[in-house]
C-alpha cells in the first residue's frame, strides 16, 4: 500500500473516531440549556435532576473529544508537511481563534458547570451552562470555517515557488465567510443537535422500557424529541442548500454524488451502484430532471457531468455516490422516526408504544453514521485535491516518511483508540445504569449523615 493511501486512510481513522464525540457535546449543550432553563424558569426540581445527570454525560464525551483530538494536530507536521506548509498561514489563524475564542470558554465555565452546583448562585451556574454551550458552537464554527476554506478558498493570495509556495491570508473575513462555510456550518451543527437529541431519546426509551425513572424520563424524552424535529427539518433544509453550494462551487464533487458523466438534465438516483468505465448507473431508482430541478429549479437546465472534467481530475464516483445516497436515507429514516414520535406524543401514546420505545434506543446510530457518511462524502468528494483546485493530496505529503512508520503509527492508533472506545462505552453504560436517582439524597438520609458528621 503506497504511502498516500496509507497516510489517508491513518488520518481519515483519527479524525473519524474523535468525530464521534463533539457532536455529541454540542448536541447535548443545548439540551442542557433547555433543562437547566426550565428549572430557572419553574423551580421544579425534576429539571435540576436531568440537569445534573445529563451534565454527567456531556463532561465525559467532552474529555473523550479533548484526548482524541489532539493527534491530528501532529499528523498534520509527521505525516502532511507540504500541506500544513501550504496552509499553515490560514489554519494558523483559524485554529488560534478555536484555542482563544471557544476552548477557553468552554473549558473554563465547564468546571462551574460540572463542580459548581451549591457553590454558585444559580443564575451563575445557568450562565455557566449557556456559556459552555456556547462554546462548543463556536469551536465548530472554527473549525469549520478552516476546513471550508479547503473546499473553496478565498481571501488568500500564492507566495513562494515548488515545495515552499504557500497561501497567505490577504482578506481575514473573506477566509471566515469563504463560498462554503455559512451552509456547511449550519448543516454540521444541525447533524449536532440530532446526535445529542437522539443519546438522550435512547437513554430515556431505555428507562421507560425498563419502568425505571420515569418522570425523568418521560420529560427527557419530551424536551429532545421537540429538538429532534426541529434539527431533523433544519438538517433537511440545510443540507439542500449544502448541495446548492456544491454545485456551484465543486461541480465535480456533485455529479460523483449523482453518479452524472454527461452534461444536461439530470435525474435524481434513489439508488443503484455506478459502472465507471461504461459511465452508468446500474440497478437504479430515479427521478428524472429532479437533480437540475433541485439545483436549478428546472427540469431541463443542465448540470455539469464528469465528463467536463480530466480523468485525473475526477473523484472516485462510485464510493462516493454511496455514501452520499446513504447519508440521505439516513437522514429521512430521523425524519420519519421524529414525526412518528411527534404523533404518538399528540395522541398520548408514545410511552406505552414498546415497539418505538425499542426503535428510539437503536435509534442513537443513526445520527452518527450520517455524520461520518456526510464528512467522507465531503472530503472524499473533493479528490483528488486536499486544497480544492490549489493542492493535490499527492503533493502535499511529506517527503521524509515511509509507509513503515505510517503502518506502525496506524496499527499503534487504532489499539489505543479501541482501548479509549471500550473505555467510553463503559463509562457510559456505568452512568446510565446508576440513573437520575444517584444523584439525590434524600431528606432521612441527608438528616442521618448529617447526624453521624455532627457526632464525630
Amino acid at each position: 500500500m503506497d504511502i498516500e493511501l496509507l497516510s489517508r486512510i491513518q488520518f481519515a481513522f483519527t479524525v473519524a473516531f474523535h468525530y464521534i464525540y463533539p457532536p455529541l457535546s454540542i448536541g447535548l449543550g443545548i439540551i442542557l440549556v433547555i433543562m437547566e432553563g426550565m428549572y430557572m424558569k419553574t423551580k421544579n426540581m425534576l429539571y435540576e435532576r436531568m440537569t445534573k445527570f445529563w451534565v454527567k454525560i456531556f463532561a465525559l464525551t467532552f474529555a473523550m473529544g479533548v484526548a482524541t483530538g489532539i493527534v491530528m494536530e501532529f499528523e498534520f507536521g509527521t505525516n502532511w508537511a507540504t500541506y500544513s506548509r501550504f496552509v499553515g498561514d490560514v489554519f494558523g489563524s483559524a485554529l488560534a481563534a478555536e484555542g482563544i475564542f471557544a476552548f477557553f470558554l468552554e473549558s473554563g465555565f465547564l468546571a462551574v458547570l460540572v463542580f459548581g452546583w451549591n457553590k454558585v448562585s444559580p443564575r451563575m451556574h445557568f450562565i455557566s451552562t449557556i456559556l459552555v454551550s456556547f462554546g462548543s458552537m463556536l469551536s465548530a464554527v472554527w473549525i469549520i470555517v478552516a476546513n471550508s476554506w479547503q473546499q473553496t478558498p478565498a481571501g488568500f493570495h500564492l507566495v513562494g515557488e515548488g515545495i515552499f509556495r504557500r497561501a497567505e491570508i490577504t482578506d481575514f473575513w473573506a477566509l471566515v465567510f469563504n463560498p462554503s462555510t455559512i451552509d456547511r456550518l449550519t448543516h454540521t451543527l444541525s447533524g449536532a443537535f440530532l446526535t445529542g437529541a437522539f443519546l438522550v431519546l435512547s437513554v430515556s426509551a431505555f428507562y421507560l422500557l425498563k419502568k425505571k425513572h420515569l418522570d425523568f424520563a418521560k420529560s427527557s424524552l419530551k424536551i429532545a424529541l421537540i429538538v429532534t424535529v426541529i434539527a431533523a427539518f433544519l438538517q433537511l433544509f440545510t443540507g439542500h442548500q449544502s448541495a446548492v453550494g456544491v454545485a456551484r462551487n465543486q461541480p465535480a464533487k456533485l455529479a460523483a454524488f449523482e453518479g452524472h458523466y454527461n452534461t444536461g438534465s439530470a435525474p435524481l438516483y434513489l439508488m443503484g451502484w455506478v459502472d465507471n468505465d461504461k459511465q452508468d448507473v446500474k440497478m437504479s431508482i430515479s427521478v428524472a430532471g429532479m437533480l437540475s430541478f433541485l439545483v436549478h429549479g428546472d427540469f431541463n437546465k443542465p448540470v455539469k457531468g464528469l465528463n467536463e472534467f480530466e480523468v485525473q481530475d475526477r473523484p472516485p464516483v462510485n464510493s462516493v455516490f454511496q455514501s452520499y445516497h446513504l447519508m440521505v436515507a439516513i437522514g429521512m429514516l430521523i425524519i420519519l422516526i421524529s414525526l412518528l414520535g411527534i404523533i404518538f406524543w399528540w395522541r398520548k401514546t408514545i410511552f406505552e408504544k414498546k415497539w418505538f420505545l425499542k426503535l428510539l434506543v437503536i435509534s442513537v446510530i443513526l445520527p452518527q453514521m450520517a455524520n461520518q457518511l456526510g464528512w467522507f462524502s465531503a472530503e472524499v468528494g473533493r479528490q483528488p485535491w486536499i486544497v480544492y483546485g490549489l493542492l493535490r493530496t499527492s503533493d502535499g505529503l511529506s517527503k521524509s516518511v515511509v509507509a513503515e512508520q505510517v503502518w506502525f503509527s496506524l496499527i499503534l492508533f487504532i489499539l489505543v483508540y479501541a482501548l479509549l472506545f471500550v473505555l467510553f462505552i463503559f463509562l457510559l453504560d456505568k452512568k446510565i445504569k446508576a440513573g437520575p436517582e444517584s444523584e439525590i439524597m434524600d431528606a432521612a438520609t441527608f438528616s442521618k449523615q448529617k447526624t453521624i458528621f455532627s457526632s464525630v
